[in-house]
């Protein structure tokens, strides 16, 4: 039973890919992009710029390697350099001593004598042969030694400038880092502000009851001030008990003139 579900599906899945094959390869891509996107929107770019600081680290071992690389070069360069100068001494001399002899061969002697030794004519001219086939072989070498040491000397160059570039880019790449965290933490104090919501009703409620007590106080100290005036001190602008009795004694003694017409209307009827 499990063979035939597993064969059924792996059939409609034949089916699926060759009927579908080319919107489910789409889709499948598109699948994957969007993985991709979303899994680098959720790591933290402070998590990133460590992660490109550790590229860059791991830069190191490179130029070590490639530095040591240089380093190896110029030692071979320098040997070759040694060798073929070697080698052009070597030619010069033996274009000098063939040179000789085939001067003095134009002498025509029977015998010859070089170092308090005595050779031959044959001697000779078998020696003058065997040098000139060493000297070309021996120029073929310098020939081959200078090829080789300008083309070491170019990948030198070449290595040099490579280096150089290599070195260049990563300063470029620290300057660049240090300018990101520069402003990544440009922008985490700005989202930090901008996200910092105070709560001030404590504030607002302590603003209120300081001014309910400041009104308190007030009316209490206008009640005293009302409390002293009206009732605890004397009005020196108001008549004093004397010249109020003084007053009284005067009004009521002080014959009116409307009470002095009553009594004459009284006495003549």
């Amino acid at each position: 039973m499990i063979k035939k579900m597993i064969l059924t599906g792996g059939v409609l899945a034949l089916l699926s890919s060759v009927s579908l094959g080319t919107p489910l390869l789409s889709y499948a891509r598109c699948g994957v992009d969007w993985l991709r996107s979303s899994a680098n929107d959720s790591v933290p770019l402070e998590w990133e710029l460590k992660r490109a600081r550790q590229m860059i680290a791991d830069l190191e071992p490179e130029i070590k390697d490639n530095a040591k690389r240089i380093a190896l070069e110029k030692i071979q360069v320098a040997k070759l350099e040694g060798q073929l100068t070697n080698t052009r001494e070597g030619l010069a001399k033996g274009q000098s001593d063939i040179e000789r002899l085939s001067q003095d061969l134009q002498n025509d002697n029977t015998v010859y004598t070089y170092a308090g030794r005595t050779y031959t004519l044959t001697q000779v001219k078998t020696d003058l042969g065997n040098r000139f086939k060493r000297f070309k072989t021996r120029q073929a070498t310098a020939d081959k030694l200078e090829q080789m040491l300008s083309a070491r000397q170019g990948s030198l160059h070449a290595a040099h400038e490579r280096m150089d570039a290599m070195m260049g880019a990563k300063r470029q790449l620290e300057v660049e880092v240090e300018n990101l965290q520069a402003r990544l933490g440009a922008l985490r104090v700005a989202q930090t502000s901008s996200q910092l919501n105070l709560d001030d009703s404590q504030l607002s409620h302590t603003r209120e009851l300081l001014d309910e007590i400041a009104t308190r106080i007030d009316v209490e100290e206008e009640t005293m001030h009302v409390d002293t005036e009206y009732f605890g001190e004397i009005d020196l602008d108001q008549p004093s008990e004397e010249e109020l009795l003084d007053q009284i004694s005067t009004y009521f003694s002080t014959p009116r003139s409307d009470d002095a017409a009553a009594l004459v209307s009284i006495q003549l009827n």
